[in-house]
Order: C-alpha cells, then sequence, then structure tokens
C-alpha cells in the first residue's frame, strides 16, 4: 500500500486512467448523487464540469471547489502530494462535489494547491507553513465565519495539523486518511534529489509535485516541532494493508505513527482497514465519508 510518500506518485498521476473504470461504480453506489444520468441515448445531456472559484493570493491564483449548502460546518479537503483535489472522487469530474456535499449534508470546500490542477504557479518554497498560509486564505473565502472540519491525505494531513493548531478556535474537527506523519517519513538528501529530478523532467519545474518535494526533509522536521493538536474531534483512517514493499512491522511502524496524535485530544478515533492500499477514498469511500459523517453529528 502506502508510502513513502514518493511511492504514491505512480499511482497519483495515473489516477484517472486507472481508477475510472474500475472505481466508478464504487462513488456511484455509495455517495447518493443528486442529479443521474439519463441513458436515454442522448449523450449530449450530462452533467457540465464546475469551473471553479479563483482564490487571488496577489502572486498567483488557486482555483477552488465548492458547495453550497449554507450549513452549520464547512468540510476542507486538502490532497496529498501530488495530487489534485480529484483525488477525493474516482471519476476525476468536479461535478461530484455536489453528491459528496449531499451525502455528508454539509458544504464542502476542495482545491488545488499551485502548480496543480487549474492553480498557478508560484515559485516562492512550497513548504507546509506556506501550504497551510494559502489554504488560511482559501478557507477564509468561503467559510463565512463557519467552523470548519479538516479532511486531510498523505501529505495533506501535515497542511491540516499545520492550520488546526495554528488556527484551533477555526476548527470543529480533522479527519486524517493515511496521513503522512514525522515519525514514519524519513527521507535522505539523496533521495530527495533523485525525486526531484526525476519530476522536474516528467512534470516541469514549477509543478506542485516538484516544488513542494523540495521541501520535505524540513517540513518533516518543522512538524516535530509542533504541539499537539486542539482537543477537538479527530478521526485517523490508516491503511495497515500488506504487500511486498510493506510488511507488518512496516505497517505497525506506521499505525504507530498516526497514534500518536492522539495526544492531548479528547475524543480520538483510530480505524484501520486491511482492504484499501493508500488511496482510501478511494478504495472504500463508504469508510471515509460514514467517519466523516460520524463526526459531524458529535457536533454541536
Amino acid at each position: 500500500m502506502l508510502l513513502t510518500i514518493f511511492k504514491e506518485k505512480s499511482k497519483t498521476h495515473n489516477l484517472n486512467r486507472v481508477t475510472k473504470n474500475r472505481l466508478l461504480y464504487l462513488l456511484a453506489t455509495i455517495i447518493s448523487t443528486v442529479s443521474i444520468v439519463s441513458c436515454s441515448g442522448d449523450d449530449k445531456k450530462v452533467t457540465p464540469e464546475y469551473s471553479g472559484t479563483a482564490v487571488d493570493l496577489g502572486t498567483h491564483k488557486l482555483i477552488a471547489y465548492s458547495s453550497s449548502k449554507k450549513s452549520k460546518y464547512l468540510v476542507v479537503f486538502e490532497s496529498g502530494h501530488g495530487n489534485d483535489h480529484t483525488c477525493w472522487y474516482s471519476t476525476g469530474k468536479s461535478s461530484k462535489i455536489a453528491s459528496i456535499s449531499n451525502s455528508l449534508g454539509s458544504d464542502i470546500l476542495l482545491y488545488d494547491r499551485a502548480g496543480y490542477g487549474k492553480s498557478g504557479i508560484n515559485t516562492e518554497p512550497r513548504n507546509i507553513i506556506k501550504l497551510r498560509t494559502e489554504l488560511e486564505k482559501v478557507v477564509n473565502k468561503f467559510a463565512n465565519g463557519r467552523k470548519i472540519v479538516l479532511v486531510g491525505h498523505s501529505l495533506g494531513g501535515l497542511i491540516i495539523r499545520d492550520y488546526a493548531i495554528k488556527n484551533p478556535k477555526k476548527v470543529a474537527g480533522l479527519v486524517f486518511v493515511d496521513a503522512s506523519h514525522e515519525k514514519y517519513n524519513h527521507f535522505s538528501q539523496c533521495q530527495l534529489n533523485s525525486f526531484y529530478n526525476c519530476y522536474k523532467s516528467t512534470y516541469g519545474a514549477n509543478s506542485g509535485i516538484t516544488q513542494e518535494s523540495l521541501q520535505l526533509i524540513e517540513d518533516f522536521k518543522y512538524m516535530a516541532e509542533l504541539p499537539n493538536l486542539p482537543d477537538v474531534p479527530v478521526v485517523a483512517i490508516t491503511s495497515i494493508k500488506t504487500d511486498d514493499e510493506h510488511n507488518i512491522a512496516d505497517r505497525q511502524l506506521w499505525y504507530d505513527s498516526k497514534e500518536s496524535l492522539k495526544a492531548g485530544v479528547t475524543d480520538f478515533t483510530h480505524i484501520t482497514t486491511a482492504k484499501s492500499g493508500h488511496f482510501i477514498q478511494l478504495d472504500e469511500p463508504k469508510l471515509v465519508l460514514e467517519n466523516i459523517k460520524q463526526l459531524l453529528s458529535k457536533l454541536p
């Protein structure tokens, strides 16, 4: 299954090709859709894709995708390293956010970080501090004073942790989906140089995956110095699936790294699955959505 952060990349950038057919039925059966495309034979009658909303940061623009149910809480999804917002649903179509929002009964917000999807590029150091400050600006545009529930996959787990610690009064709950953690992820500069050169050659020097790769050693050092999470409901969903690269001992270390998130948290739930690889939200979308719903149900 999962991580090193980088072993997800080949799967990540081929998600649309790999998952369109295999996972389409999963989303269709698990997430109740707002509208159903007719099979009457008129292939032109399809749901148009959302163009997204630009969030102008001055140096560049990020594109965000949101629903508008005017719910009490806003559920914000943060993607992993190498992923745009479409990693949260199998079809790769932004129109599916309506289905997710309807399933959760809450507004949702997804966006593409700089260098991903339709978002602009930014050549400033793309470290966790920078990614968190940009998340803050995106959230501020859509939250309208509401508290948020943050859902982070892989590297997104680091970003939402930093956000929650820096903005405790704005966060109602946290969901970590196979999230990266400094107690598990350790890389040498030689490894990162190799990955960087590969990504630069394949995706370009200014792509999100390339720029973020430069900062990963410092990112994990930074995370190790952060205090505990605020005392809000927290759910961690962790894959313990073994394979040729991840044996039982490795999966135990991976699990233990997420267990450490419960320090200082009164309401902490740790869910494991051996059915999914790193992309639990695609392999088992119902598991992820039901746990977000469960967390929402606890909130006042």
